[in-house]
């Protein structure tokens, strides 16, 4: 290890934990993709590597590919929905984030989501290919697929991307973030009509608890059930619950508590001027690291 291999490490690490995170959904697993990287970059001879940006997008990718498969085989037996791991931006990276439209809906909950529906290989073309601009013979080099089956997968990928994805409207984040904060204040005070008129008609309330704690184990869908269920957890929380402001997946979101316990984050997605999806990670395992800001870009 030289300092010059620290050094172009370093200056290029938000890019690779941002390829590691699109892939893996997880900001944890995403750190030690990062971490095996560096020691396998610590090994390289240096007079060897003609671009560095492409040499360790492609050591995270497959570092990355590798993990993702892994992670499949373990959800084979998760209870309920998977959703990624609510990512904490950097406070003065987040407004760079927001104003890059393709770094702010890739990272997004939603786009995510989708994200997961696609196998590990074509997952990583559609990551490198949309949201990094690489050139599919740079991914057929990394995947070690042929540039021609990387051409058909890249429109693969995108289609059934776009299928699954409306297209993306930047959204006010002062504007969302003032439509989560009156929702939320409605709920306390068990305004039925309110909460639905704040709602889009096909709203989803997704949980993500693995079985560990109570959680709904599949989406609640509908603008007065979401409504209802929101209402029925602030009564829960009682005078022991409370609720923080914050702001995950460069969205609006809220953190959890009962007491002095953390219980969960929910995330919020607004779409033309209403609530459309609640992302509610309650699984502790993926609670972990939520405090934790991390840098991105690409």
């Amino acid at each position: 290890m030289t300092d010059e291999h620290a050094e172009r490490f370093t200056q290029l690490r938000p890019l690779l934990f941002t390829i590691a995170y699109e892939i893996l959904g997880s900001a944890t697993e995403s750190d030690d993709v990062l971490q095996e990287s560096y020691l396998r970059w610590a090994d390289v001879d240096l007079s060897t590597v003609q671009d560095t940006k492409a040499y360790l997008a492609q050591l995270v990718t497959r570092q990355s590919l590798n993990a993702l498969r892994a992670q499949s085989r373990r959800r084979e037996d998760y209870v309920g929905p998977w959703l990624p791991e609510p990512l904490l931006l950097e406070t003065g990276n987040h407004s760079d984030a927001s104003a890059d439209i393709v770094l702010a809906e890739s990272v997004s909950m939603a786009m995510l989501v989708v994200l997961e529906t696609l196998s590990p290989d074509e997952r990583a073309v559609f990551v490198l290919r949309e949201v990094f601009g690489f050139s599919h013979d740079e991914i057929a080099s990394t995947i070690g697929k042929p540039s021609a089956a990387v051409r058909q997968m890249a429109h693969r990928a995108r289609e059934h991307v776009q299928s699954r994805r409306k297209r993306f409207e930047p959204v006010d984040p002062k504007l969302s973030t003032e439509i989560t904060a009156r929702f939320f204040t409605a709920a306390s005070t068990g305004d039925l009509d309110g909460l639905i008129e704040m709602l889009s008609s096909d709203v989803v309330w997704t949980a993500d608890s693995d079985g560990k704690v109570s959680a709904a184990r599949r989406p609640v869908t509908g603008a007065e059930r979401v409504a209802k269920l929101v209402i029925g957890l602030i009564r829960l929380a009682g005078e022991s619950g409370r609720v923080e402001p914050a702001m995950y997946n460069n969205a609006p979101a809220l953190k959890l508590y009962l007491g002095d316990s953390f219980e969960g984050v929910i995330t919020v997605e607004v779409t033309d001027g209403r609530i459309s999806h609640f992302y509610a990670m309650r699984n502790p395992d993926k609670l972990t690291g939520v405090d934790i800001p991390r840098e991105i870009s690409r």
